[in-house]
């Protein structure tokens, strides 16, 4: 979808525009477009919540409720709906509901999804599976039967998430960059979970035998071989969802700032340099010669670990981390909604979007050009407050319900 829904009466005065009409024209925009949705969700020990039953349709999900009343838990287990470790990246044992302040626990947490697709209805189980050993293995069904992995939940919906936590993305090191990046990335490419995976077991394995050794060459060139191939994979698999997203971002019209992308790294260089067979190689041949330093250093000194992502904003060409927090966080939702746009284009389906606390520093203009960008898409955005004010735009275009001490109420 390219056109702007940013300015829909073409006046120039954002601030003067009803919201209701811009989330008007954005639903007539949605009207052709499929709704992934989650529609029913339950929880058992999970943070805070003994139990809870939720139930919605597939438009916006609005939760408000004070701070701490378990908003941001009930989108964290949304996200655990996808591959991964949620968008907490807590340790699995971190979830389980605590019957005291000394950390008694009331049991390993567990939630079950109905989640709405293009291709009908899936049934979602996970949890933590108290009986291993370290207490830190998921176990996962959908509709009944054990998927071969994770990686498997990116092909029935994508879903992207922005919390306060991600406010200081551009300001701290490339590792949360990388994991934003690979979440898009996923939208358009769900093998890109299984790559990332084997390539992160490859590393730790190659780390261990250069660690312990005196290592098996044989062993370490077959490591090196598949650190290779997943390796360029990956940069590659990055580098395309780096120039849609740049080239989206450029063409965007609205409040939000532009944002300027791209991907710095030596791998990536390669790649824009020789085919990938000859990047391969490159990457192989520098991973061998690479060990003795390796091993002395503890660490793996080359690969697409080691990339980062540039941001630029393109109004005043600075680079984000030197932006103003409220810059930075209209270009990470200006980026999200680039994105967004993008997967509805290519697949007909938007994203489902976990927007926590997002509303509560943007002006009246940038929270009716988002919610009109939301309804827009047909997207199911699951967003949270602290006041149902702040999303008044969407009072006939959403349902609401109220959070307090773990209890979920439908607003009538």
């Amino acid at each position: 979808m390219q056109q702007d829904l940013s300015d829909p009466t073409g006046s120039g005065e954002l601030d003067a525009v009803p919201a209701d009409t811009y989330i008007e024209h954005g639903e007539r925009a949605a009207a052709s477009l499929a709704r992934p949705a989650v529609t029913r969700l339950l929880l058992s020990d999970f943070r805070g919540y003994a139990a809870l039953r939720i139930e919605v349709d597939d438009r916006p999900v609005v939760l408000t409720g004070p701070n701490g009343a378990g908003k941001t838990n009930l989108l964290e287990a949304i996200s655990f709906l996808a591959p991964g470790r949620g968008l907490r990246r807590a340790r699995l044992k971190e979830i389980d509901r605590r019957l005291s302040p000394a950390g008694e626990i009331a049991g390993a947490w567990a939630l079950s999804a109905r989640l709405e697709t293009a291709k009908g209805a899936v049934q979602i189980g996970t949890g933590r599976d108290a009986a291993s050993d370290s207490g830190e293995r998921r176990l996962l069904l959908i509709d009944g039967s054990k998927p071969k992995s994770q990686g498997v939940l990116a092909e029935y919906a994508h879903f992207v998430w922005l919390t306060p936590q991600m406010d200081r993305l551009f300001l701290e090191s490339g590792s949360g960059r990388r994991r934003f990046l690979d979440r898009l990335v996923l939208g358009f490419d769900p093998s890109h979970a299984q790559r990332l995976g084997a390539y992160e077991r490859s590393l730790a394995e190659r780390a261990k035998l250069l660690r312990d050794g005196p290592a098996d060459p044989v062993w370490l060139a077959a490591l090196e071989e598949r650190l290779a191939a997943d390796g360029i994979a990956i940069a590659a698999a990055r580098r395309d969802m780096v120039a849609r997203l740049d080239e989206a971002c450029a063409t965007s019209a609205g409040p939000f700032p532009q944002a300027r992308l791209a991907l710095a790294g030596e791998v990536e260089d390669w790649l824009r340099a020789m085919p990938a067979l000859a990047a391969e190689e490159e990457l192989r041949r520098r991973l061998t010669d690479g060990r003795r330093g390796d091993a002395e250093s503890g660490s793996t000194g080359i690969g697409p670990h080691r990339s980062d992502l540039v941001v630029h904003h393109v109004g005043n060409g600075m680079p984000a981390a030197l932006c103003s927090t409220g810059e930075q966080k209209a270009l990470l939702i200006a980026i999200l909604l680039a994105h967004a746009r993008l997967r509805a284009a290519a697949s007909g389906a938007a994203p489902l979007l976990l927007l926590d606390e997002v509303a509560a520093h943007l002006d009246a203009g940038r929270r009716a050009a988002l919610f009109a960008e939301l309804t827009g898409m047909g997207a199911q955005a699951w967003l949270t407050g602290t006041e149902p004010a702040l999303f008044a735009g969407l009072s006939r275009h959403a349902q609401f319900f109220s959070i307090a001490d773990a209890a979920v109420r439908p607003l009538s």
